[in-house]
C-alpha cells in the first residue's frame, strides 16, 4: 500500500466531527434559524459533520418534523449567505427532527429522551449528544435541572455537551448561581460558555499575529506602546429588543464578554501551548491583573451614555426612549467607555481605553495599538507634523490589519507623507471568513474549548465591571447625551483628552 506523502497530510489541518446529535431549547427561535441551522448546514456542506449528523428542535409550540424542517427550509432561504443546494439540503433535512414542550416540565423530558434515543439509534450518532441553550437566560437553569434528572447529561455511552448563550448572569452573585446549577449536573471540561466574537476570523489570528511574527511580539509592551483603543460600535439601535436592553444594558450586553475577551487575548502573555486550557489560563492571568475600581474612581474612569433622536446613514432615527419596550425615563446605558490598567510587568502603566456603544456613527470593532513618539524628533521642520505608529486590526467589517509609519515623499524638501501598509482578508486570500458560529459549533463537536468562556473568566468579568454597574443604579440626570449618529457622549472623549489622548478618528 501507498504511504501517503507525511507534508501533504500534515498541511490537512479540518477535521471532521463524530456522528452526534444537537438538542436545540429555543428550537424555533431566532437565533436558530438567523445563526445556528445555517451554520450547521453550511458544516454539512464543507463535509466537515458527517452524514449523520442530527438536530432536534424543542420549543412550547406543537410542530411535526416535516412543518419543523419546512420552517428551517425557509430560514435558510432568509438568512444563509449561501445558496442553497436542494439536494444537499434533502440530505441535511432527514437529520432534524422537533419534538414540543415546555422546558420547565418533567413531562417535556421523559418525551424527550425518548424522542433523542430512537434518533440515535436510526441515525447512529453513538450516544453523542450537544444540548445547545438558546433560550431566555432565565431558563437556562432550569432546563439543565431537569436534565439531570431525566438522566439525560451523562449518558452511558458516547459524550454529551452542554452550549449556553450570553447572557450569562447579570451580575456577579446570579453568574456564580447558574455556574453553581450548572456544576451540579455537567462538569466543568463539558460546559461550552459562547461568545461569538472569538469565532471571528480576526480575533483568532490575534495569536497568529503576535506569536507567530517575531518582529511583532518584542514590542508589545509598556516600553514600545503608548496606549490601546478597543471600540466596538453599532449604527443599529435595539431592533425591537428594548425590554431585553432596558435590562441589560451596554456593559452587560457587550464590554463584560465580547470586549473583555478581545482585550484578554491583546494582552495575555504567549502560552505554554496551542490548548485549550494553557490560552485560557493565559486570559484569566491577564483579567486578575486589571487593577479595581474603586467606586469613588468610577467618574473618572467610567462614561455611560444614551442616545438620543439623529441621523443614521442618512435615515432619522428615534432615541432609545422613544424605541418600543422603552421606559421614557430610562436611565439604561447605551453607550460606555472605560479605562482600565492591567498591573502586571508587560503593561504597567499603559492605558486600554475601551467603548461600546448603539447608534453609532458605523458599525465597527477593532483594535488600535498606538506605540510611544519617537524620542528625539530630528525633523523638526519637516512639512508634516510627526505621529506616532499605529497598529489598527479591523475585527469587523472589512477584517484586516493596518500599519502605520512615516515615509519621505519624493522631492528636494524633507515632506513626511503617513502611509498605511494593509492587509484584507478578502483581497488576500480570496475567500471570505467562515460565520463565528460554524467554527464554534465545530470546535465544540470536536471537543476543542480554546474559544469558549471558562467559569473563573466569566465570573473575574463581572467582579470588575460590578462596581460600576452598583454606581449606575442611580439614575442618570443627562440622558440623552449623544445624538444618535455620532461617536457618543463628550465626557468619552473628554475621558482622554484629560491624559492628553485621543480616540481615533474612525
Amino acid at each position: 500500500m501507498e504511504l501517503e506523502n507525511p507534508l501533504r497530510a500534515g498541511l490537512r489541518l479540518e477535521r471532521v466531527a463524530e456522528p452526534c446529535a444537537i438538542v436545540i431549547f429555543g428550537g424555533s427561535g431566532d437565533l436558530t434559524k438567523r445563526k445556528l441551522v445555517p451554520a450547521l448546514y453550511r458544516l454539512a456542506q464543507l463535509r466537515l459533520i458527517p452524514p449523520q449528523f442530527s438536530i432536534i428542535g424543542t420549543a412550547r409550540q406543537d410542530m411535526s418534523d416535516d412543518e419543523f424542517r419546512a420552517v428551517m427550509r425557509e430560514a435558510l432561504g432568509k438568512f444563509s449567505e449561501e445558496e442553497i443546494d436542494e439536494p444537499s439540503w434533502q440530505n441535511f433535512a432527514s437529520g432534524i427532527f422537533y419534538i414540543g414542550g415546555d422546558a420547565t416540565q418533567a413531562a417535556t423530558y421523559e418525551a424527550l429522551r425518548t424522542k433523542v434515543e430512537k434518533v440515535e439509534a436510526e441515525r447512529h450518532t453513538e450516544g453523542n449528544r450537544i444540548f445547545y441553550l438558546a433560550t431566555a437566560p432565565e431558563f437556562f437553569g432550569p432546563i439543565v435541572k431537569q436534565l439531570g434528572a431525566a438522566g439525560m447529561a451523562q449518558p452511558d455511552k458516547g459524550w454529551s455537551k452542554l452550549i449556553v448563550e450570553k447572557p450569562f448572569g447579570h451580575d456577579l452573585e446570579s453568574a456564580r448561581v447558574l455556574n453553581q446549577e450548572l456544576a451540579s449536573v455537567f462538569r466543568e471540561n463539558q460546559i461550552y460558555r459562547i461568545d461569538h466574537y472569538l469565532g471571528k476570523e480576526t480575533v483568532q489570528n490575534l495569536l497568529v499575529f503576535r506569536f507567530a511574527n517575531s518582529i511583532f511580539e518584542p514590542l508589545w509592551s509598556r516600553q514600545y506602546i503608548d496606549h490601546i483603543q478597543i471600540t466596538n460600535g453599532e449604527a443599529i439601535g435595539v431592533e425591537g429588543r428594548g425590554g431585553y436592553y432596558e435590562k441589560a444594558g451596554t456593559v452587560r450586553d457587550m464590554i463584560q464578554n465580547h470586549v473583555f475577551q478581545v482585550l484578554s487575548l491583546v494582552a495575555l502573555e504567549p502560552p505554554a501551548s496551542l490548548k485549550a486550557d494553557s490560552i485560557r489560563d493565559e486570559k484569566f492571568k491577564v483579567m486578575q491583573c486589571v487593577r479595581s475600581i474603586a467606586e469613588e474612581e468610577i467618574d473618572r474612569v467610567a462614561v455611560r451614555g444614551q442616545y438620543g433622536s439623529g441621523y443614521v446613514l442618512g435615515d432619522t432615527v428615534p432615541g432609545y426612549r422613544q424605541e418600543p419596550g422603552v421606559d421614557p425615563n430610562s436611565s439604561t446605558e447605551t453607550f460606555a467607555a472605560l479605562k482600565l490598567q492591567i498591573d502586571n510587568w508587560r503593561w504597567a502603566d499603559v492605558p486600554f481605553y475601551i467603548r461600546s456603544g448603539k447608534r453609532l456613527q458605523q458599525r465597527v470593532t477593532e483594535i488600535s495599538i498606538q506605540f510611544k513618539e519617537v524620542p528625539q524628533r530630528l525633523f523638526v521642520g519637516a512639512d508634516s507634523p510627526m505621529q506616532p505608529n499605529l497598529l489598527v486590526i479591523r475585527i469587523q467589517p472589512n477584517e484586516g490589519i493596518s500599519l502605520r509609519f512615516g515615509a519621505k515623499l519624493p522631492g528636494q524638501a524633507m515632506r513626511i507623507r503617513w502611509v498605511n501598509m494593509d492587509f484584507r482578508y478578502g483581497s488576500s486570500f480570496g475567500v471570505k471568513p467562515p460565520e463565528a458560529y460554524e467554527r464554534l459549533l465545530l470546535d465544540c463537536m470536536l471537543g476543542d474549548s480554546t474559544l469558549y468562556a471558562r467559569r473563573d473568566m466569566v465570573e473575574r468579568g463581572w467582579e470588575i465591571v460590578t462596581p460600576i454597574l452598583q454606581a449606575w443604579q442611580e439614575p442618570a440626570k443627562d440622558f440623552p447625551n449623544y445624538p444618535a449618529g455620532s461617536w457618543g457622549p463628550e465626557a468619552s472623549f473628554a475621558l482622554l483628552e484629560r491624559d492628553g489622548r485621543h480616540w481615533r478618528k474612525l
